[in-house]
């Protein structure tokens, strides 16, 4: 059956993650997808042949306020981007993009680009022409590409998703965008698992081919074992690292062996890890238990499991203490806001601490983390930053954060979602509490 014969003007796609496949019609893709996107834009609501990766994020752009005539904002230029991401550990496996990908971007007329974890770009490189004209919807190092800033965008939605996804000509929010076609893939750093950027191929309609999607994935994952090789993982002796932002149960990292901690392990390793000195038994309960009836046996009886976990040596006790250095994401977080570096700080900030825990000094220590997070947003005024924390999963109820950003970047679904916090609020101050039984 020809396209024009079928009744949502296209096949159905069998990989929802590709953009066109074989045998499609391009012009007849594009055309429907125009007339999708304009649906869109003026009613609110996504037509059936748009994919379910593109609807969900064009919903997510709308929320964010990004408009289909807006454009991307250079944040970072001239020294401040050089030493930016001279730092970032993408930074080491550049050569290996340029290797792998770096001729089939000048053949194709296409263009290499690296994004950090916020969707920031780092490096764009490629055919000089597809680069001027890059340039005119700045697409450039920087640029800020975050989907919260530009709406759908291959390494926007990539880092968004943690996933690789292919976006094809008017799938793109931004109507300036849509005579493009990329494909971006998330690197992560091999050790701890966390989200580095993503890298991205963008050029013609000629990268609609599924091939573009799983080449920029084995690229991705090359750069993955790359960064394995250049950073060796440390034996157990040397350090312990910890990941434990947004997780409930936590990431170890020893002796270049992953292990994911319970619940309990985790909460004990995050305040061990902040108690080099150690903490007594009657300690370590307080810490860990609202329930005072909890015995001292229970406690013992979970670190004993976890030093065996651990390894001879590595847990000590009277007090107990961890008898080797500890890295964990919580410090990595607060070292960059201690030296006002908020930019990286939001970046290697995943997620509040283990969210799911009710141990009174994990509790304490993850609204102290938040608090200072959100401060140090509110008092930047960065609107960007503002709207990536206030449409992250632990942003989208936090009132400051949207009081904040309405200030700055007062657009009409800003402005909807703080009324709609507010009118919360206000419910909640009038509901009469139920008397303790």
């Amino acid at each position: 059956m020809s396209p024009a014969a079928q009744p949502s003007g296209e096949a159905e796609l069998t990989d929802p993650w590709v953009a066109l496949e074989p045998g499609a019609d391009p012009v007849e893709r594009v055309r429907v997808l125009r007339r999708a996107h304009e649906t869109f834009t003026e009613a609110g609501t996504v037509p059936r042949p748009v994919r379910s990766v593109v609807a969900d994020s064009w919903r997510r752009s709308a929320r964010a306020g990004v408009g289909p005539d807006g454009s991307a904002c250079v944040e970072l230029t001239d020294g401040d981007l050089g030493s930016y991401r001279a730092e970032h550990p993408l930074a080491r496996v550049m050569p290996l993009f340029r290797e792998l990908m770096g001729t089939f971007a000048a053949d194709g007329e296409h263009l290499l680009a690296v994004c950090d974890a916020q969707g920031r770009l780092l490096w764009v490189e490629g055919h000089p022409r597809t680069r001027q004209k890059a340039d005119g919807m700045n697409f450039v190092p920087g640029a800020r590409w975050a989907e919260s800033a530009v709406g759908t965008n291959a390494p926007g939605t990539a880092v968004a998703l943690d996933r690789p996804v292919q976006v094809f000509a008017a799938e793109h929010f931004i109507r300036r965008v849509q005579p493009w076609t990329c494909a971006a893939a998330p690197v992560h750093d091999p050790r701890t698992g966390r989200l580095l950027g993503a890298v991205d191929i963008t050029g013609g309609d000629g990268l609609a081919h599924p091939h573009s999607l799983g080449f920029v994935q084995a690229v991705a994952r090359a750069a993955e074992s790359h960064l394995a090789l250049l950073t060796p993982a440390p034996a157990t002796t040397d350090v312990l690292e910890l990941t434990a932002l947004g997780r409930d149960e936590a990431l170890l990292v020893a002796g270049g062996s992953k292990v994911r901690l319970s619940r309990r392990h985790s909460e004990i390793l995050v305040l061990l890890s902040r108690h080099p000195e150690g903490l007594t038994g009657d300690e370590l309960l307080c810490a860990l238990y609202e329930d005072e009836s909890v015995t001292p046996v229970t406690l013992r009886a979970e670190l004993a499991r976890l030093r065996r976990l651990l390894g001879a040596g590595v847990l000590g006790s009277r007090p107990y203490r961890l008898t080797v250095p500890v890295e964990s994401d919580v410090e990595v977080v607060e070292r960059k806001l201690g030296v006002g570096a908020v930019m990286a700080a939001v970046a290697a900030y995943t997620g509040p601490l283990l969210p799911g825990s009710q141990a009174p000094a994990v509790v304490r220590l993850r609204r102290r983390l938040t608090d200072g997070l959100r401060a140090a947003l509110v008092s930047g005024r960065d609107p960007d930053l503002l709207a990536d924390w206030a449409h992250a999963p632990w942003g989208e109820d936090d009132l400051d954060a949207w009081r904040a950003l309405a200030t700055i970047r007062p657009t009409p679904p800003v402005r909807a979602r703080l009324e709609e916090l507010e009118a919360d609020q206000s419910a909640n101050r009038g509901r009469t509490p139920h008397a303790p039984r």
